[in-house]
């Protein structure tokens, strides 16, 4: 008796994307708070930069605009070259790679960090030219009598090619520039392979990348919490267990970035200025860590929502 045919939506049935193991292998980025020497690198960055920047505020109050526009430019330098060394070490523990030690990781930032930007300018490149293919669909909607017939595709066009152009902004080349060029590709094949998530993987990612603002969301509004607590209970102690004749606020506005210039010194006693610029300090250290972790938690998740999209690749 001849065997029955098996059916082909059985036999040739392409991969689904497996959403559950996406999801989960991006919100385990939190997990990122506990690489140390990551920590380290993006901390010391932030931390060059926030010198830097008020650096280049201080020039700028004495109206040293040449040296303020030198110290904003080496501040973005820093931020820029520090978090792509940091991405390079959490690429490397995402990959499963043999992790780099900080030199080499910052070595490796200053050589190919400019293909970010490369990637970055082309990409906007690709922008300018849908933008000026619109203004000129709009040009031709301006014509007597074919101009009203035309707008009636111009509008649907319009809303649309706007609409997908903002989400694989947000979904594909804000996240996932950075992690194309941490995984090894070169500028070119940095532009191939944006291209190609943008055609075929643009709903996963903005999937995968609302999930991990979620969970960066969440370890920003936890962080913030304990520091706000801990920074008031922290005042409070200090008033009362030192004398220190101030009010409370005052001591914590280390906490929220804030420098001895942003403290209204009217009625502080001298006595208090040196616990007052001690407090900024060691706030200004919690700050600077308070805003590392989420950051932290976000590059290890770009990471993790490229390498997710690049398996589904692999598998189909």
């Amino acid at each position: 008796m001849p065997e029955k045919p098996i059916s082909p939506s059985f036999d040739a049935k392409k991969p689904r994307f497996d959403w559950w193991q996406a999801l989960v292998r991006v919100l385990s980025s939190i997990e990122a708070v506990r690489d140390g020497q990551a920590m380290y690198v993006l901390l010391a960055a932030f931390s060059g930069a926030g010198l830097a920047l008020a650096t280049a505020q201080s020039s700028m109050g004495r109206g040293e605009m040449n040296w303020a526009i030198g110290q904003g430019a080496a501040a973005l330098f820093i931020a820029f070259y520090g978090a792509t060394a940091t991405g390079l070490l959490l690429m490397d523990r995402a990959m499963g790679r043999p992790s780099r030690d900080v030199v080499q990781a910052v070595e490796d930032a200053l050589g190919i960090g400019h293909r970010v930007l490369a990637i970055l300018l082309m990409t906007g490149l690709g922008a300018a030219a849908l933008a000026g293919g619109l203004l000129g669909l709009y040009w031709l909607s301006g014509l007597p009598k074919i101009g009203p017939w035309l707008f009636v595709l111009v509008v649907p066009v319009t809303v649309l090619l706007i609409g997908l152009a903002l989400m694989a902004g947000a979904a594909v080349v804000a996240p996932l520039t950075g992690p194309i060029v941490w995984a090894g590709a070169s500028s070119w094949e940095g532009v191939q392979l944006m291209c190609r998530l943008i055609r075929e993987r643009l709903l996963q990612a903005g999937v995968l990348v609302a999930g991990l603002s979620l969970a960066t969301g969440l370890v920003g509004a936890a962080t913030s919490l304990f520091v706000m607590v801990g920074g008031r209970v922290m005042a409070e102690a200090s008033v009362f267990v030192l004398g220190v004749p101030v009010n409370p606020d005052v001591l914590m506005a280390g906490l929220f970035g804030y420098g001895l210039h942003n403290i209204n010194a009217t009625g502080i006693p001298k006595e208090a200025y040196p616990y007052i610029s001690a407090a900024t300090v060691g706030g200004g250290v919690v700050f600077a860590l308070a805003l590392v972790l989420p950051t932290l938690v976000y590059l290890r998740g770009v990471c993790e929502v490229y390498l997710a999209l690049m398996a589904a690749d692999e598998l189909e």
